[in-house]
């Protein structure tokens, strides 16, 4: 049995699966073309601007992996070499839980969850397909996100909190849309870890070009976040493996990827918002890295701190410092939280389990044996505190101890 908490959990990674018409039913007729499913060989596949996405193998959710059926290979503990096919084993129907928030949040208070974030899954492939023709990306942003909101709502009995989609690609537009969403009372929204694009090429979102997107945020305080997405970066692997077509699949991992990427299209995130000057002009935005990891923390540091110590007079203040005032971090389940508290302290940490997920917690509450021994303060800020505290929340009380019943 996981340990039991006293306190209100809060969660800072969950998901939602997507329904078919998540990215049509707000199209604009005049695009309405641009994403749509079709029948190959018995199953549906998504295609976007007329090109087949095997992003994710099942886009219709009609039936997902297990929650934490992937857990073990995530675990490094996987001696036999079963494939991910393998340790999926039977998948089960999409519940209503994975669907819609009512439902949810029942299932939220059947393992003694108070509130969680909930990210869209599907609807991480929209940006890097788009990534030529930022017009064209709004318009998508803008149709999904009426979806979530109408089927999700961005604040649910406030316990459920789903992240509509932000990107100041086209800068007046990027604002227009995040007046909506904090207007319809968005807590947090979603930015994915990599460059906008550009009808000249991508840049970073965090040049001074962007400082009106930036000043709005501050001035709103809402959280953003900085969720796993596909970020571009298969392109990259792909110049090593000689496949310069080969798409990124979620849920499907590679042996070379899993060495090669490291967390390296967040720390290029994050290394642009610290270097290019964003979050010392706009101090008081708040960034949380979502289903990244948090290995990659060291590496960021310490080149940040060398980076200083040759050009200080490049940075308006210390890096380190402004990592520590501006950023927090959700780690992966598996690795070792006592590390990355050594490094940014438990008040920067947040826990989240990527429920329903494959690769994340079958029993999100267990995470709390994942930090064995640390402190029960320590514990309590990152599976709680932390998280109300940036979500600006009032945090219940709980008085007696209580076990999810995973």
């Amino acid at each position: 049995m996981p340990q039991p908490v006293d306190f209100a959990v809060f969660d800072a990674d969950n998901h939602l699966y997507e329904a078919e018409d998540a990215f049509t039913r707000h199209l604009p007729t005049t695009h309405r073309g641009l994403f749509r499913f079709v029948d190959i060989g018995g199953r549906k596949k998504l295609i976007v601007r007329n090109t087949i996405t095997e992003f994710i193998p099942n886009p219709t959710f009609e039936v997902v992996a297990r929650p934490g059926a992937h857990m073990a290979f995530y675990a490094g503990k996987n001696p036999e070499g079963r494939t991910i096919r393998e340790l999926t084993g039977k998948p089960m129907a999409c519940i209503p839980a994975f669907r819609e928030p009512a439902a949810r949040l029942e299932l939220l208070d059947e393992q003694g969850i108070e509130a969680a974030l909930v990210f869209p899954t599907l609807a991480s492939l929209i940006e890097e397909r788009l990534l030529d023709d930022p017009v064209l990306t709004q318009v998508a942003i803008h149709a999904f996100n009426e979806w979530l909101f109408e089927e999700w709502g961005y604040e649910y009995e406030s316990r459920l909190f789903a992240t509509p989609i932000i990107n100041p690609c086209d800068v007046d537009a990027g604002i227009a849309e995040l007046e909506l969403l904090l207007e319809r009372g968005a807590r947090a929204v979603l930015m994915r870890p990599a460059p906008v694009s550009g009808l000249r090429g991508t840049r970073s979102p965090f040049l001074a070009e962007f400082d009106p997107f930036w000043a709005r945020v501050q001035e709103s305080g809402v959280l953003v976040a900085l969720h796993a997405s596909d970020s571009g970066y298969q392109d990259y692997l792909n110049t090593w493996e000689g496949s310069g077509g080969k798409e990124y699949v979620a849920f499907r991992p590679a042996t070379f990827a899993a060495v090669a990427d490291g967390g390296r299209s967040i720390q290029d995130t994050l290394a642009s918002a610290i270097c290019h000057g964003m979050l010392s002009r706009f101090p008081e935005v708040r960034l949380i890295s979502v289903e990244n990891g948090g290995s990659w923390v060291g590496v960021l540091l310490k080149n940040l701190e060398l980076a200083y110590k040759k050009m200080p007079q490049e940075f308006a203040e210390h890096p380190l410092e402004v990592f520590g005032r501006n950023v927090w971090v959700n780690p992966f389940w598996e690795e070792s939280v006592a590390g990355l508290i050594e490094l940014i302290g438990p008040e920067r940490v947040c826990f989240g389990s990527d429920y329903p997920h494959p690769e994340g917690m079958e029993d999100p509450t267990s995470w709390r044996d994942e930090l064995g021994d640390l402190p029960s303060s320590a514990v309590e800020q990152i599976m709680s505190s932390n998280m109300f505290e940036l979500m600006r929340l009032t945090r219940p009380v709980r008085t007696a101890p209580s076990a999810s019943r995973g």
